[in-house]
């Protein structure tokens, strides 16, 4: 892909720090903006049409939303506004702009509670969200598909599995895993709070995740929707274990209640079939590595607090 000039919402975010040092290293100029450090609501939409037109970005990653699957069950209205009607302002904005291409990222949570034998999920599988998060994603998802076939936008969909890395907010399993193994290391301790261990997740590495991401700006076909995902299904229990072999105190694995979601879906396994049909894409970081590498930006930022 020759270099462009990209403009990346939810900048300052784990994945979005990634992106842009991917993006830049490859060679593209790259503006992020964010409301944490610029003060934009994707959900103001003069302000996203503005601040689009100002830019005048060749393509978009779209990033920018709410990603608290837990939190959405206690503001489901707030989750509904940032995903669907954030995303709606970012379509708008980049049509009248005349943006030539850009990549919405969804979730894989819009395929729900699935059974053991509808997996792995292809993009053809059946969206059943089961929380208010990922119903606000299905609404963004169809909003990127509308934008193409009814606005002629060329909007890539992406739904994202679970990734991980260093830099994530202890909002999810494996950081939040990773930044308790650290706090016992530092002040001492012999337990490891975790909520359900049973539940069953494709992970890939986020920069594998972003790799991707560039590659389907290049080849993916517009108004198509890809899985970026491992293929490979862990139970949490296995990211504990792994995570507290490497602890250099002993630890053992208590459920605390108050971690524990009102609808847990028990197993997600994708497929990245028509990812790598598109783009030759495969996962090449291991999940060992992408662990040990996610404890030691956890020890890092606890020995810094």
């Amino acid at each position: 892909m020759s270099p462009t000039k990209a403009l990346v919402t939810g900048a300052h975010g784990f994945v979005g720090h990634h992106l842009i040092d991917h993006l830049t290293a490859s060679g593209d100029e790259v503006i992020g903006i964010d409301r944490a450090t610029d003060g934009l609501d994707i959900t103001d939409a003069e302000a996203v049409h503005e601040a689009i037109r100002e830019i005048a970005p060749t393509c978009i990653y779209h990033l920018a939303g709410w990603a608290d699957v837990g939190a959405s069950w206690r503001s489901p209205v707030a989750a509904f506004r940032v995903n669907a009607e954030g995303t709606l302002n970012v379509l708008g904005a980049a049509r009248d702009a005349g943006v030539e291409r850009v990549l919405a990222v969804s979730s894989a949570d819009v395929y729900g509670i699935v059974t053991p034998e509808e997996l792995p999920l292809t993009e053809d599988s059946p969206l059943r969200p089961a929380s208010p998060y990922a119903a606000s994603k299905v609404a963004a998802d169809y909003l990127g598909l509308q934008a193409w076939l009814g606005r002629g936008l060329p909007v890539l969909r992406v739904r994202a599995f679970n990734h991980l890395g260093p830099g994530q907010t202890d909002q999810f399993v494996a950081p939040a895993l990773a930044h308790r193994v650290a706090q016992a290391e530092r002040d001492g301790g012999e337990v490891l709070t975790v909520g359900d261990l049973s539940a069953r997740r494709d992970f890939t590495d986020v920069r594998d995740v972003v790799r991707a991401y560039r590659l389907l700006m290049e080849h993916g076909e517009p108004g198509e929707v890809y899985n970026v995902c491992s293929g490979v299904d862990l139970a949490v229990q296995d990211l504990a274990d792994q995570l507290v072999a490497q602890a250099t105190v002993p630890l053992r694995l208590e459920v605390d209640p108050a971690l524990l979601r009102p609808v847990e879906l028990p197993v997600l396994r994708g497929s990245h079939e028509r990812l790598s049909a598109a783009t030759g894409w495969q996962p090449e970081i291991s999940i060992e590595q992408t662990l040990t590498d996610l404890l030691a930006d956890w020890r890092r930022r606890v020995a810094e607090a």
